[in-house]
This record gives structure tokens, sequence and C-alpha cells, in this order.
């Protein structure tokens, strides 16, 4: 029940609401009132962009990146052209570039014809000259904006959720296989061919289609029927090395040649019968009847299952004000099972004003993999205050970097141990050792092998050069200015005394009053209570501790909460102990250790590890850049 009757008191609030209750009845926001065809009437819009259109800008895209938009309706291909899709590095400089258009995906990509500059902002546009397959162009011309990395993307793509899981042995019937990728894809190679479903049982392939959504970086196999999928059946899902990320880095899978390498495979087994529970929402942000919630912030919906990221998008989950649909973008974290509406206003939502936020059920309304819909519509309300949300802090050049070891080095013990990401120092490359890239060895034995997915950047003498020196002198440098905002931010509350563990934290600066901070005597839950863009900062004066002697420890991340917006400001040095897993870009001037020598259970990082003059020293373990 929507908890703002004042929306309602006056005639002229009125009439929008009855209008929007209409034009819903009528078939939603796809429907014409008039003509009643879907879609027919109605402008085609951008749905999601890559890079990302946010507030602020996204920053840090590699330069050998695509440029891509997904539509909301079939388009005329030949209205998407390099006149009618830009991108332009400063604005007012045109990238020259091609442009492609997916009937299937209905997604536009950009492709320019040289790696775009470095650290520079650049501005894509695409205008109204783009049309539907019936002739209507855009409302307005769709414009956003997004700023370059200090390098190229090397680092290989992974596949870091499915849905069923590896080994699942109760899989519906009736449920589609997702796999979400750690970083955007190339919409091109995600087919049937890179990705395909396998009965294992009978050694045939599973008939169906393969679609991709830029916005959830979430593939999708759908079976050709419900029930294509035999009841208490081995299934075997593959995806291939020719699934490529926008820089056309090929998937890093799980096979176990090598680690970092090949084909991404996992099994399943499926059930007796198929799934006809309907999903819920376990979480909102913000909390229904919410005042003062500042501009910029993101409006999320957590699930209680993972969901068809396909029913989820601006006609199924709609923000209104006094019944008027607030202009935004919709997209769904697989991970997190959170959706998320941002308003494309560059300053968010309108200051001190209502808002209504709906969340459609029933057959245009948003579905579980399984084809269940909400059983009602989710109706809450939240009124905005005059203030921008707090946003996180700059990585800038050190955020596509897993590991960094100062200019101390960095090393593996181990053959079991994976970076996914960039690895370096401004030492030099003989003080890298057990690890490898896609090109160079690094001090490996084969008693110590550690693959790096990224590129590795060090001092000479080869394979450094004055180049890879340099990339990880400037990468030094933004730690270390990450770390001097991390530790300048306003100190807050300490609710342990140090001790983190067996807490459950809202998002906050927290800041050890001792110095030390501890996750010894329990797991940290971190809990964004449904905001997708919750951050944690953690600021320890000394050292952090993560798990003890044979007694791992983990940092959870519920409702919402990501890795990439959890912060530890480390004074001295880092420990992560034996089959923890820790959450979290660490930045510790004396260094990060992560396991012991001779440990063979593996030890999780999610998140980076920056040592900003000691070394990283890693046992078996996996990192990964969030």
């Amino acid at each position: 029940m929507i908890e703002f009757p004042s929306l309602l008191k006056s005639r002229g609030a009125l009439f929008p609401i009855v209008l929007a209750a209409f034009l819903t009845a009528c078939g939603g926001g796809g429907q014409d009132p008039v003509l009643g065809t879907p879609e027919v009437g109605i402008a085609p819009t951008v749905t999601t962009t890559l890079p990302l259109a946010s507030t602020p800008a996204v920053t840090g895209v590699a330069t050998n990146s695509l440029v891509s938009a997904t539509f909301s309706k079939p388009m005329q291909a030949s209205s998407l052209t390099p006149t009618s899709f830009t991108v332009a590095c400063p604005a007012g400089t045109p990238v020259t570039a091609t442009v492609a258009y997916n009937a299937t995906t209905q997604v536009a990509t950009l492709t320019p014809s040289q790696a775009l500059p470095a650290s520079t902002l650049c501005v894509a546009t695409i205008t109204t000259a783009v049309k539907d397959s019936m002739g209507l162009g855009l409302a307005s011309n769709f414009v956003w904006s997004f700023t370059t990395a200090a390098l190229a993307d090397a680092t290989r793509p992974t596949v870091v959720l499915t849905a069923p899981a590896a080994g699942d042995a109760s899989v519906p019937i009736n449920r589609k296989v997702v796999a979400t990728f750690s970083e955007p894809m190339n919409a091109a190679t995600i087919s049937g061919t890179s990705f395909t479903v396998r009965n294992t049982t009978l050694g045939v392939a599973v008939a169906g289609t393969v679609s991709y959504s830029a916005s959830a970086r979430t593939a999708t196999f759908t079976p050709s029927t419900p029930t294509t999928l035999a009841a208490s059946t081995a299934y075997t899902a593959t995806i291939t090395t020719a699934a490529t990320d926008l820089a056309g880095n090929a998937l890093a899978g799980n096979a176990a040649v090598l680690p970092g390498s090949g084909n991404h495979v996992w099994s399943f087994t499926t059930a007796a019968g198929g799934d006809t529970t309907a999903p819920t929402v376990s979480a909102i942000s913000p909390t229904d009847g919410a005042p003062g919630i500042c501009t910029t912030k993101i409006v999320s919906a957590t699930f209680s299952e993972p969901m068809d990221e396909a029913t989820i998008d601006t006609t199924t989950f709609r923000v209104t004000d006094n019944g008027v649909a607030v202009a935004g973008t919709v997209s769904y974290d697989a991970t997190s099972q959170v959706a998320s509406f941002v308003p494309t206003s560059a300053s968010g939502f309108a200051a001190n004003k209502s808002f209504v936020v709906t969340l459609a059920s029933g057959s245009i309304g948003v579905k579980d993999l399984a084809g269940n819909a909400l059983a009602s519509d989710r109706i809450w309300g939240f009124t905005t205050g005059s203030q921008p949300c707090a946003t996180g802090v700059n990585l800038r050049t050190i955020a596509s970097f897993g590991a960094f070891g100062g200019a101390a080095g960095v090393t593996n013990q181990g053959i079991n141990t994976v970076v996914g990401g960039d690895l370096g120092t401004t030492a030099a490359c003989t003080l890298i050792t057990g690890f490898h890239d896609a090109v160079n060895p690094y001090g490996e034995t084969p008693l110590n092998i550690g693959a790096v997915n990224g590129s590795v950047y060090c001092a000479p003498p080869a394979p450094g050069t004055a180049t890879t020196m340099s990339i990880a002198a400037q990468a030094l440098a933004d730690a270390q200015t990450a770390y001097n905002d991390l530790a300048a931010l306003p100190p807050g509350l300490d609710p342990g005394a140090g001790q983190l563990g067996g807490l459950v934290l809202a998002p906050a600066v927290y800041t050890s009053a001792g110095g030390t901070f501890d996750i010894t005597t329990g797991d940290l839950t971190l809990d964004a209570q449904g905001d997708a863009n919750a951050v944690w900062v953690f600021q320890s004066a000394s050292a952090l501790t993560v798990g003890l002697n044979a007694t791992p420890r983990r940092v959870l991340l519920i409702n919402g909460a990501q890795a990439k917006n959890v912060f530890w400001q480390v004074g001295s040095a880092a420990r992560i102990e034996d089959g923890s897993a820790m959450v979290g870009t660490i930045i510790a001037p004396a260094g990060v250790t992560i396991s012991t020598a001779g440990q063979t259970i593996q030890t999780t990082l999610t998140g980076r590890a920056i040592g900003l003059t000691a070394s990283v020293t890693m046992v078996n373990t996996t990192v990964v850049a969030p």
C-alpha cells in the first residue's frame, strides 16, 4: 500500500495518477492506449549503455573498450550510423568509428578505429535520427559521459556466478540457465555457439536460444520449450573462449589444464518437476515512507531468488513523480539479486518531492528464471531532501590491479593462485615471483604457479620496460592518493572496540579507536539494506587481521552490498589467514600477507591487495578485482 495519501488530496494530483493507471491497464509501458498494438506510436528509448550512463560519470574505462547502447524496441539498422551514434574524446573531437546493430539483442555497438585517448572525458551521443522499425525516432538526443583509464584493458573476463550453481542437484525443469561475467562482454560473441547446454545422461545437445544482457553482464540460455529439460537428468553447460569482453580479451575459464584459462564448464542435475513459486521482494531502498533521501539515490529492490533480467526494465520497474514517470535506466545485478533504478538527470531526483516506486506483477511484470511473476505489484514511496548522496573513493588507475606490491614486489607460493586483474610493483620485475601473465613468466617454479588474468607492470630488467615502470609508478601514486582520501574522511564509530567478528554493519565510516581491526571471533556481515550504492570505509591506524590459524573468517555481503564499495585503510600491515574469504580494497603501507606457506586450502579476496611500500605475498589465493 502507498503510504503517501497526500499525493491524492488534490484533483490536480489525482488526474495524472488515474491516467497512469489507465495506461497500465492498457498494457503498461509498451502498449499504445489508442491504437492498442504493443509499442505502436511509442518512441524508442535507450534502456542501458556501456560504459554505463550514470551520475557521477563512470571512470576508469579501458581505452580499447567498445561503446554500446541497448534499445527498448527493435530499431532500423540503417538509422544507426557513425553520424547518429558518436563518441567524442574530448567533447567536440569526434572519434572515427564504425557502428553495428544486432537485431536479436537490440544492441548498437560503436567500435573506434583506434584506442580512445587515455585519461580523457568522452561524450557519447545517440541522436533523434535513430529510428525504430516503425520509423519513430528518439524523443530527444541521448547523451552520456565517461572517463577513460590510463591503461588498455588486458584482463580476461571470468564467469563469477551461474544459475543453476555448479553441482546443484535439484534444478527445476522449467529453469533457464544463466552465467554472469566479471565485466561487460561483447554481445556479438555470446551466442548458441559459445554458450551451450548438453544432456550428459543421453549425450545430446539441448535445443535453445542464447541472449545477453549488457546491463546485467549476464548470458541466458533459454530452452526451446519450458519443459525441454528432462526430469532427474544430468546436464553440463559450457561457455567457450570465443566469448570476449569489450576489449577483445577471451574468457578465462575454469578448465583444469591451467588455472585462469580455457572454457568455463559446470554441471547440474534436474529435479522431478518444475518451479511454480512466485518470487518476492526481500528488501527495498529507500525504505517505504523514508524522508529526506539524497537526490542522487539509486532506487533498488532485492529479490528472494535469481530473476530473469529480461523482465526487469523501465516498464516493469517504474518511479513516478505525481503520476508522471521519471526518466531513468534500470539494471539487474545477478550476484546480489538486486534491481536498480538510476534517474537520467545528472542531478538525480528533483529535490524536496515525493516519489512512488512500482514493481509490476502478472504477465507483463518481473519474473524469476522459471517464468513465475510477482504475485502482486510491489509499491512503495519516499521523499527527497535537497542534498546529493555521498560517493565512494576514486581509485583512478590502481582500480585495474588485483595486487600491487609497492616498491618491494609481489610473491606467490602454491600452484592454485589466480589474480583477476593487473599485478604490479615499482620494483624490478625480478621481485615478482611465482606468477605468469599471457606472455611472460615471473620467477615461476613447478611448485609456485600463479595466473595473472591481466597484465604485469614492473621496472626493468626485461620483461620490464620504461613504459611498464611508468604505468606502475602512476598506479602507486594513485594508490597513495586513495589512501590519503580514505584517511581524511571524518572518523566514525568503533562498534566492536576493534573486533568486527560477529557484527552486522550498515554502510558508514568505521574507525578503530585502538588502531587495529580484527575479524577473528566470527564473520563480519555488511548489510546494504537494499542500497546497491552503499559504501563502507574502515580506518585502522595500525593493523588489520582476518581469521586465525586454522580458523578462517569471512566478510559477507547482503541486501545489495558490493565488494567494489568496501575500503580498508590500514596504517601498517594487513593479514588474511588461510581459507578466509575477504572483501574490499585493502591499502596498507606495510603490505598485505595472504595465507601461510605450505597451506593448500584456498583463500579468497574479492577486492584488491595494495601495499604502498612493502610487498604483497600470497599462498594459493584467488583475487578478483571488482
